[in-house]
């Protein structure tokens, strides 16, 4: 567990700067300049998200269980992913309705993905990845829209056929994920039947 909260901390630590020192950040990324800035906050990031992942495979070979999920609560999980997958997809297609009227979306996909998590796995473990993710989203969206009152940010107005293709590639990511990728790569098969 101490691997997965030092992971924890490093990743979610260097995603958390434009939060709690955003003018430092600036002026570090100036002192520095932006190629060995974005190359500096990719290798701590690299190194915190190698640590959660190796720290979350050791605590699962031991897992703590704080409680039993209902199995209906993995319908909803599934509904509120599929929902997460979308908005995850409307951060990356230009000119969505979506991202237009939300600004944020892959925010609130991060804060769908843990609170599912969260309402799905009783694990000690999973329950510090998806609360600390959780925790840190809610600040991160806070922060970001705090940003866009300053800055008077505007939004490109979506267009439907965007909105359209954000909502079915969304879609499809969902469906690569839950029915292969997830098992492939997390080794748990979301829709397999447990006993």
């Amino acid at each position: 567990m101490t691997i997965l909260i030092l992971g924890l901390v490093i990743f979610l630590g260097v995603h958390s700067i434009r939060i709690v020192a955003d003018d430092w950040r600036t002026a570090q990324r100036a002192r520095m300049g932006p190629m060995a800035w974005k190359g500096a906050y990719s290798l701590l990031s690299l190194l915190g998200f190698g640590l959660i992942v190796w720290g979350f495979g050791m605590a699962r070979a031991d897992p703590v269980v704080l409680w039993t999920p209902p199995v209906f609560l993995r319908h909803i999980a599934s509904l509120l992913l599929l929902v997460a997958f979308i908005l995850l997809a409307a951060a990356y297609v230009p000119r969505n309705g979506i991202k237009a009227r939300l600004h944020h979306p892959m925010m609130i996909a991060v804060k769908l993905w843990a609170f599912a998590h969260l309402l799905t796995n009783g694990r000690l473990a999973s329950v510090v990845l998806s609360c600390a993710f959780l925790a840190w989203v809610v600040l991160a969206f806070r922060a970001a829209r705090q940003r866009d009152a300053r800055d008077a940010t505007v939004y490109a107005p979506g267009t439907t056929m965007a909105t359209l293709v954000t909502v079915v590639l969304g879609g499809i990511g969902w469906a690569v994920f839950a029915f292969w990728l997830h098992r492939l790569l997390i080794g748990v098969a979301p829709f397999a039947m447990r006993g």
